[in-house]
């Protein structure tokens, strides 16, 4: 099985905003291309798009959750929904817990939300929280996914 933490931790340290190194690092069970995984997932950096809102790598593991568990048909119904959202909110208050919150402007204590990237310099990883965000995200859905096989597999 592969370390979705670890690798997570590579790709944001390489330069993937923490939705994509998620969404990325997931790519071995979503079956979703690398490229692809990058574009689905590029607005969700900085929560959402530097918003500083709902923080990237919680987007990204939720995307992965609904990729891997989530429901297609609208019509199926109330229960299927329920139970969906059930995860998400199960995975959302795990990384809470964890981490203190899920938005992107309290774990960062409110830096700015302008629109320019944050140059990427060994002082931007050593100040920022951002790996350890990615590494707590994925090691949370790797939890998830042992406890819930898909049948598909």
């Amino acid at each position: 099985m592969t370390d979705h933490a670890t690798k997570a931790a590579q790709l944001f340290l390489s330069g993937c905003n923490c939705s994509q190194a998620v969404v990325v690092a997931f790519c071995d069970e979503t079956g979703l291309e690398e490229d692809f995984a990058k574009r689905l997932s590029s607005s969700f950096g900085g929560g959402m798009g530097r918003m500083r809102e709902v923080c990237g790598a919680v987007s990204g593991m939720l995307m992965v959750l609904g990729l891997l568990y989530g429901y297609t048909d609208p019509g199926e119904g109330d229960c299927v929904k329920r139970e969906h959202y059930k995860a998400v909110q199960s995975l959302a208050a795990q990384f809470r817990e964890e981490t203190g919150s899920i938005i992107c402007r309290e774990i960062l204590k409110n830096p700015p939300a302008d629109p320019n990237p944050t140059p990427r310099t060994a002082a931007f990883y050593q100040k920022r929280p951002c790996t350890r965000m990615v590494m707590t995200a994925a090691r949370i859905l790797d939890a998830y996914i042992a406890e819930h096989p898909r049948e598909n597999q």
